[in-house]
């Protein structure tokens, strides 16, 4: 399973992530990147991929439960 992850402290409230994942995530009232479905399956994989790609801090990430067992 692939799990998208957001390091908060990191997270600057830029919302570039919000603009291509609007489905995974949202902006909370203060300010930040909130995530709304943490487990990605390989239809929404792409945009994922996107949102933590466009990331200027690199706040978001994907990780693979499978590999790290």
């Amino acid at each position: 399973m692939i799990k998208l992850i957001l390091d908060r402290p990191r997270c600057e409230g830029h919302g570039l992530c919000v603009e291509v994942a609007a489905q995974l995530l949202h902006i909370d009232d203060e300010g930040y990147a909130a995530i709304d479905m943490n487990e990605i399956s390989d239809a929404i994989l792409a945009t994922a991929q996107a949102a933590a790609r466009v990331c200027p801090v690199a706040a978001l990430r994907l990780v693979d439960e499978e590999a790290t067992r």
